[in-house]
């Protein structure tokens, strides 16, 4: 399947991907941030079909600028629901597949913690899921 996206598409689900995983590395900076981000990370790169393809890009577009989580959120969030948007006009099975990787990726991200999730981690893992399925 071949998946007709613009190059500002691609950043979008670039920045919604990584960004996701992102979140959650800072939502756990109390603890192993860098381990988050490595699982997180690995998950993404694993992704396969079209939306592998996009993650898999080498790419300088993925914009995760922010000087606080909320400013983070503020960009990655929408990024989300917009991805999901996109995907689901497009291609609803890539659509299904884009929203299984990220959330494969904050699966990953969660077992990068020793023990339990904390409340903090297991909130922001919450309003990524709720970012994704806002489409």
């Amino acid at each position: 399947m071949s998946l007709n996206l613009t190059d500002q598409d691609k950043a979008t689900l670039r920045t919604a991907a990584y960004g996701a995983v992102t979140l959650l590395s800072a939502a756990g900076a109390a603890g192993s941030p860098h381990k988050i981000a490595t699982e997180g990370s690995i998950a993404l790169a694993s992704a396969t079909g079209p939306i592998g393809h996009v993650l898999a890009a080498k790419s300088k577009d993925i914009a995760l600028d922010g000087k606080s989580v909320a400013e983070l959120a503020d960009h990655v969030l929408p990024a989300l629901t917009e991805s999901m948007s996109l995907l689901k006009r497009q291609a609803p099975e890539e659509a299904d597949n884009f929203r299984g990787i990220v959330l494969i990726a904050v699966e990953a991200g969660l077992r990068g913690q020793k023990g339990e999730p904390g409340p903090t981690l297991t909130e922001m893992a919450r309003k990524i899921t709720e970012a994704i399925d806002a489409a």
